[in-house]
């Protein structure tokens, strides 16, 4: 089939299992209640992905409060407790991260609940989201490795491990997000990538990596403003992915000024193509899809394209969302129609 549809990851959280609208919400309940509702949300996410028409369905972040920190609260030698505001994307905004202080080690499995729940309610294929290497460390501060990238090696080997883990769970994709690559270019070539593809090492379902501007937070949001008419960060790291074992790459093309040329620097990669903007409550069309299936199909064969989201939704509006999921999968339909 061609241009199947997915997501990049995170969904809007229901009212009643996390405070609405914002980054870091805090939990509604606790306990074996707030463990029943993570699951009864993620049973959710699936079916409004279903309904919709997405393919490729993801279990939409809802166990998770960050989608950091919903891997690192499982990892034995960070210290949550003292927390220190540390500035995130080159001081691109502030917050507050714990702190690596020991060796680290998985307490156990990190993702099994929500992937297992969602693999049992769904036929449909199954992506998984993690954070990449690089991005977790521009996440959490450290006190003990004293080395950046040692630290990202270290953080990679558990991602592996919790991969693999997923994989026999039913998952058919990892999805690594690594926001960081468009922000430290040279740090992508000298090591990111190889920590990338330490994290993948030994899956045999599907990988991919998400690259994006961020969420449609003001931080953001602002952050663009001071990138000029074009956004060419991709223009170094694009070919040094293409190099990768990576076989996925999640890009934003919806409203971006990111040169859509710029993606035939991936020849041999399957394109996430982002078709529906996060930093709009605008709906979008399915002819607005349509448009931008077609503009991307200029530059990347088209049995290698992809229609997703420019990145999470998780800050925005349930009602907002849930009607850009819709017009994800009619888009996809009309272009199928039009362009096989």
């Amino acid at each position: 089939m061609l241009f199947p549809t997915t997501i990049a990851g995170s969904l809007p959280k229901p009212e009643w299992l996390a405070e609405p609208n914002i980054l870091w919400a805090p939990w509604k309940s606790e306990g074996a209640e707030l463990a029943r509702a993570k699951r009864d949300a993620t049973i959710l996410a699936i079916k409004l992905q279903e309904d919709a028409g997405v393919d490729i369905v993801t279990e939409g972040e809802q166990a998770r409060q960050h989608f950091v920190h919903g891997f690192l609260e499982r990892i034995e030698g960070i210290d949550f407790a003292h927390k220190v505001e540390m500035g995130i994307r080159k001081d691109r905004y502030k917050a507050m991260v714990p702190q690596v202080v020991a060796p680290l080690q998985l307490k156990g499995r990190v993702h099994e609940g929500e992937a297992r729940a969602a693999r049992a309610h769904t036929k449909n294929r199954l992506k998984f989201t993690m954070p990449g290497p690089m991005t977790i460390i521009d996440t959490i501060a450290d006190k003990y490795y004293g080395d950046r990238v040692k630290m990202a090696f270290a953080f990679a080997e558990l991602l592996n491990q919790e991969a693999k883990a997923l994989e026999a769970d039913g998952v058919d994709m990892i999805q690594f997000d690594e926001p960081a690559f468009n922000v430290y270019m040279d740090q992508v070539r000298d090591w990111g990538i190889k920590a990338l593809e330490r994290a993948a090492e030994g899956l045999t379902c599907a990988t991919a990596v998400h690259i994006c501007y961020g969420y449609g937070i003001k931080a953001n949001t602002d952050w663009k403003q001071t990138l000029g008419g074009e956004w060419r960060q991709y223009e170094e790291t694009f070919p040094v992915i293409d190099k990768s074992t990576i076989q996925q790459v999640a890009i934003e093309c919806r409203n971006s000024k990111v040169p859509i040329e710029l993606l035939a620097a991936l020849p041999g990669k399957i394109v996430q193509a982002g078709v529906i903007d996060v930093a709009s409550d605008e709906i979008e069309t399915a002819e607005d899809v349509v448009k931008v299936i077609e503009a991307v199909a200029k530059h990347v064969p088209k049995g290698n394209i992809i229609a997703t989201t420019n990145c999470g939704m998780a800050p925005m509006r349930r009602d907002i969302a849930e009607a850009k999921l819709i017009a994800l999968g009619a888009g996809a339909k009309l272009a199928r129609q039009r362009l096989a």
